[in-house]
């Protein structure tokens, strides 16, 4: 068993994955609109927080992660083990006086920036690789101490004059990884990878009574595991092989879900994530970028962050790097990136090219498939031609005797069917019905914009509605 640095092919491996752990990484590490000021960013870092374990005991956060899944290991195969967090480093923002000293300030004004104090994410790595065959039993335990330490960056203004400095500490924190495995009954060699990663800090609250505050400096935050099998496989957590249901649904996961990651079609490498994911969860193409809030939005963050004003902006880039980043890319998007953001179809998938069958398909099914990939010949999913039967300015339909149609007034009821929270909350509000729509399938769907929205004239100009079926909604006397 080592603690070194991985060869070169485990971490070409582990190098795909990373992409959607950092996202769970940096996950709400600085929220829109990216100010330190926000309320929202006021109480940061909900996933994955490991708290020290003096300090947990009196609270309803956690001190371990416990993560199992079952593996299929190759003879002689080894695991590949990388535990990743963020440490707290809490940031003091001092100015300069002019006897040659400085003073802690709230803020410190500078002519592109406003700089505040800040609890920055430094990132962190603990990697563990062990025989497989050393895992039975009572496994293996892993040690691991990030040492306090103290850094400080002079402030310079325009003119290269001191003005301020940064002082930076990181206070110590300590913790480890336990690994183990066992083989289960059957006539297949399966075995169930136990993995632990907890808090050991020794650290407890000087008087007893102190906050989260004061705990996250000596807390892994983000906390998530990657783990490779060097020869062999993992079974799918959500989709497993039906003799391997039973076995599945006994594993134990608190605080964490793994999933498998990487390439899609390899089952070598998991992800044990504080966030619940689908197997082999990947970054949007389109995203031009991280903006670090509900993994991800980025269309509407862009236009947002892109409408802030230049006193917002200063405060954002004073606030972290990583939010005066997320700043430069709204102002910095080109119009074609952007557009890009507006949506994307992944339901469907091309069968003409090189790849496709010598045989063409029937031609008003070419081009093609449906979303599990299965095409249905001479049953077209969708016929343009069918649309010369509708307009959506012009048509209607009959609800509790009445015919609805565009400018007809209706009365928004949601139930729990078919309805998120998000129309929970438009639940008897009156609404303006802008178009009657049909689907491929043949259902009904009203486009509305709500009555009182002071941003429906944007929406009807945009083309963005609200859309319910006729069973949600209810006449109104029009105005």
């Amino acid at each position: 068993m080592t603690t070194t640095a991985f060869a070169p092919a485990t971490e070409a491996r582990f190098a795909v994955a990373r992409q959607v752990a950092d996202a769970v990484l940096f996950e709400g590490y600085v929220l829109y609109p990216y100010r330190a000021s926000a309320a929202k960013n006021r109480l940061r870092w909900q996933f994955g927080v490991l708290v020290p374990p003096a300090w947990g005991s009196e609270c309803e956060e956690h001190d371990f992660q416990h993560t199992e899944c079952l593996m299929e290991p190759k003879a002689g195969a080894t695991l590949a083990v990388e535990v990743r967090f963020l440490h707290a480093r809490r940031r003091t923002v001092q100015q300069a006086r002019q006897d040659g000293g400085f003073e802690t300030v709230p803020e410190l004004q500078l002519e592109d920036r406003v700089l505040v104090p800040w609890d920055e994410g430094v990132e962190e790595r603990v990697e563990v690789l062990a025989d497989v065959a050393e895992l039975a039993g009572d496994g293996v335990t892993v040690p691991f101490t990030r040492p306090a330490r103290e850094e400080t960056e002079p402030v310079l203004d325009a003119t290269g004059r001191t003005v301020g400095r940064l002082i930076r500490r990181c206070e110590e924190i300590s913790g480890a990884v336990r690994l183990s495995a066992r083989d289960l009954d059957g006539p297949y060699r399966v075995m169930r990878l136990t993995a632990v990663v907890e808090n050991t800090s020794s650290w407890s609250p000087p008087d007893g009574t102190a906050d989260r505050d004061a705990a996250l400096p000596r807390s892994l935050v983000a906390a998530h595991l990657l783990m490779g099998l060097s020869a062999g496989s993992f079974l799918s957590m959500t989709d497993p092989p039906e003799w391997a249901k039973g076995a599945i649904a006994s594993c134990r996961n608190l605080h964490t879900w793994p999933v498998l990651a990487g390439e899609p079609g390899r089952a070598d490498l998991v992800l044990s994530s504080p966030i619940i994911l689908e197997d082999h969860p990947a970054i949007a193409p389109e995203s031009p970028g991280a903006l670090y809030d509900a993994t991800e939005i980025d269309e509407i963050l862009a236009l947002r962050t892109a409408a802030l004003t230049d006193e917002e902006k200063r405060e954002a880039r004073g606030t972290d790097e990583r939010a005066g980043a997320v700043i430069d890319l709204a102002d910095s998007m080109p119009p074609e990136v952007l557009e890009r953001l507006h949506g994307a179809v992944r339901a469907l998938r091309e069968v003409t090219g090189p790849d496709a069958s010598d045989a063409p398909p029937p031609p008003a099914c070419r081009g093609f498939t449906d979303e599990y990939g299965v095409e249905a010949p001479g049953t077209p999913w969708w016929d343009p031609a069918s649309d010369s039967g509708f307009d959506p300015a012009r048509d209607r339909v009959v609800v509790d005797g009445r015919s609805l149609g565009a400018g007809s007034r209706v009365l928004l009821r949601p139930g729990l069917r078919r309805t998120d929270a998000q129309d929970l909350f438009l639940h008897g509000r009156s609404a303006r019905v802008e178009a009657v729509l049909h689907d491929v399938d043949g259902a009904v769907h009203l486009a509305v914009t709500v009555e009182g929205d002071p941003g429906a004239d944007i929406r009807r100009e945009q083309g963005r509605f609200l859309y319910f079926q006729p069973d949600e909604v209810a006449p109104l006397e029009d105005a």
